[in-house]
């Protein structure tokens, strides 16, 4: 009998295809107009609702996707305490920044990405800083395996920040500087078209909640994975990565495009393969932190070490 499909799984299977939906239609369909004059009634039907929803579409599975998974893999409190103030202070970030230009700089949304929160912020975009911060911080954390000290969770912390900004560095030029943008820049940006000032906003913002998520889960219950684990978070981070990079590449983009891998896609890649890959004793399962053999015989969380 075939074991179903975990519904993490399947939600991220989504959120995977209706990015590349999404690349389809960017690259390929809306600069091509005599392609689209050429669509049946039901094909334009198809296109103008992509058009509309498949920006919000991809990031409400991502969002799900990314939920599920936590709450079967680290448990639902654990995964509450990274949610709730990743939402929160992303969207406050945003609000302030569409509003003031801090942290961010002065830029603001278009359409395309779904209702708007104050009018300023889609409500997708917090959702995209939730799941793209718990993957790259479930990446990162696999530093805190040689000990759970505030040496070790800085270190995590900065690095998963990190990892998520190198995110925007190939994206945000694709979102934002190409012939059908997603926000626009009002003020003149020093790196393609982006004020350095962004960056520090996305490093400062995603710091902040992965702090405060490391402060709630505590020393010595802090989320550290195997690399069996490990392989949700890293698929969710290379899919959306690949993403803006497709995106980027296309645009021209190469100096944002090439620094995202080196800052973002390298890190992820070392620490996959050189997590190990053990599984979990029936035992202690559910508590779904990595373990590292000391004998044949018993076992050692890695979440216990200082």
């Amino acid at each position: 009998m075939r074991r179903a499909i975990s519904a993490h799984w399947l939600n991220l299977g989504m959120h995977l295809a209706s990015m590349v939906f999404g690349l389809f239609g960017l690259i390929l369909v809306l600069p091509n107009t005599t392609f689209i004059e050429s669509l049946s009634e039901a094909g334009l039907q198809v296109f103008s609702w992509g058009m509309q929803n498949g920006g919000a579409s991809y990031m409400i599975f991502g969002a799900i996707a990314a939920f599920l998974y936590g709450k079967q893999t680290i448990g639902l409190k654990r995964t509450l305490a990274f949610c709730i103030p990743a939402i929160g202070l992303s969207v406050s970030s945003e609000l302030l920044g569409t509003s003031t230009g801090f942290p961010f700089g002065a830029y603001a949304y278009l359409s395309g990405l779904g209702y708007k929160i104050a009018d300023l912020v889609p409500f997708t975009i917090p959702l995209s800083w939730f799941y793209m911060g718990f993957a790259a911080f479930l990446v990162s954390a696999t530093l805190m395996r040689f000990g759970t000290g505030w040496g070790y969770r800085l270190a995590a912390i900065a690095l998963g920040a990190l990892m998520l900004t190198s995110w925007d560095f190939v994206l945000d030029p694709a979102m934002s500087q190409t012939p059908f943008p997603f926000w626009e820049w009002h003020q003149a940006g020093e790196f393609y078209g982006m004020p350095y000032q962004n960056f520090f906003g996305w490093f400062g913002t995603g710091s902040l909640f992965m702090t405060v998520a490391s402060v709630i889960w505590g020393k010595d219950n802090q989320p550290i994975l195997n690399r069996q684990q490990l392989l949700f978070p890293a698929i969710m981070y290379a899919g959306n990565f690949a993403f803006a990079l497709i995106l980027s590449f296309n645009a021209g983009f190469y100096v944002p495009a090439l620094l995202g891998i080196m800052v973002g896609a390298l890190p992820l890649t070392i620490l996959y393969f050189t997590t190990p890959q053990e599984s979990l004793p029936t035992a202690i399962a559910s508590t779904s932190v990595a373990v590292m053999p000391v004998e044949p015989s018993k076992v050692e969380s890695v979440a216990t070490r200082s």
